[in-house]
């Protein structure tokens, strides 16, 4: 009996016609635009092109979240992530700076929404986010930044350090988180922080803020900062939401980040098979092709299994939140399960590669030293593992 290929099969549910067009759109710019422009200026730590960023701009990518009525594509959280994938598989970098548009997680007050989202839409208005700290990365409720106001003005004088923040240079805005008072009692130590609106010039930074760039091993082509704030001045009309619950703000949108640095995974994922396929089928050894010796094969089995399985709950958790479901839980795993993928996968490609994997002549390495970062930013993996065990079993 002949065999014949089973048909691979649809998920109309979740991919729609739209959605597959938006995830051809992003895919062809990827491959035309970001990859010739990650292999130029990945190995020299170069910074985005200015065109590059227009022309993410003009595609309507800054606006993916962003509703209709101001300017934006009024689209969901699966469709912004499927486009942060498909950048991925490019350069990691490119995809984190979707997030640097599509207002930021919120936090506008309807003046401000107005105001802003029309130019966050078309990428005249893009921004960066202080939160971390020295001694507050996971540890958020430890924050010490200070925000004073001024009797006699009315306005937020900050001092303190910031630690992480990327794209601080080049931002038109900085959502600052501070401290403006600070709760007696220790089990309350997320009480009395507050989010800030820090509207400053391109490319530069405003009298009271000064910043040292990160001395980082990969996410480049763009900088990441330390920031040391003296005196800054801000408005008094410059607290996002209200004053002292910041922190809830920050951990407001976390679904939406870990859902996106899935996307950021699986693209690097991706993109390191696509490239180990590739490689397989031209290098020659013992005069035959790496793509005939079982023991490969089976690894690229193995790889493409594990993006898959990665992908499909990172689409079911994206359809959650575009629903409204509570999924904390899955997305705290789907975060967690696809950066441990990541590296694993970007890791094994270099392993295929042999040592043309550990040169810069090929861009595995790349997408193996930005797939270790996915394992720590947007909540580190053993963060992950805390939700989901609490979740599980209740608080320890």
């Amino acid at each position: 009996m002949t065999h014949k290929p089973r048909p691979r099969p649809d998920t109309p549910h979740y991919m729609t016609e739209d959605r597959r067009e938006l995830q051809a759109l992003a895919r062809q710019f990827s491959h035309e635009v970001v990859l010739p422009i990650a292999n130029e200026l990945d190995p020299v730590e170069g910074d985005f092109p200015a065109h590059m960023v227009e022309q993410m701009a003009d595609m309507g990518f800054f606006g993916i979240l962003i509703p209709e009525e101001y300017g934006g594509l009024g689209l969901g959280v699966f469709e912004y992530c499927l486009v942060a994938e498909e950048l991925s598989r490019a350069w990691m970098s490119v995809s984190g700076l979707l997030a640097r548009g599509n207002g930021m997680g919120g936090g506008f007050s309807q003046e401000q929404e107005q105001r802003l989202l029309p130019k966050v839409a078309t990428g005249e208005y893009l921004g960066a986010f202080a939160l971390s700290e020295a001694e507050a990365g996971s540890d958020v409720a430890n924050i010490q930044c200070r925000a004073e106001q001024d009797p006699d003005t009315g306005e937020w004088v900050i001092t303190g350090t910031k630690m992480w923040c990327t794209y601080a240079d080049q931002a038109d805005y900085i959502i600052l988180f501070a401290r403006t008072s600070t709760d007696p009692d220790p089990a309350k130590r997320h009480r009395g922080i507050s989010a800030f609106l820090l509207e400053k010039d391109r490319g530069t930074f405003p009298a009271g803020m000064t910043g040292t760039p990160a001395r980082k091993i990969g996410y480049f082509g763009w900088k990441t900062w330390d920031l040391n704030f003296d005196g800054l001045r801000l408005p008094a009309d410059a607290i996002l939401g209200e004053q002292d619950r910041g922190f809830y703000q920050a951990v407001s949108g976390l679904e939406v980040g870990r859902a996106h640095t899935a996307a950021r995974s699986i693209g690097l994922a991706q993109a390191a098979l696509e490239d180990s396929v590739a490689y397989m089928k031209e290098r020659e050894q013992f005069n035959h092709k790496l793509a005939d010796f079982q023991h490969l094969r089976y690894k690229i089995a193995d790889m493409a299994a594990k993006i898959e399985a990665c992908r499909q709950l990172m689409y079911h958790v994206c359809t959650q939140i575009d629903t409204g479901a509570r999924c904390d839980r899955e997305a705290a795993m789907v975060k967690y399960l696809a950066a441990e993928m990541a590296e694993e996968v970007t890791s094994q490609a270099v392993q295929i590669h042999g040592g043309a994997g550990y040169t810069k002549d090929f861009a595995v390495e790349r997408h193996w030293r930005d797939a270790r970062l996915t394992k720590i930013f947007e909540g580190s993996s053993e963060i992950q593992m805390r939700i989901i065990s609490d979740d599980i079993l209740g608080r320890s």
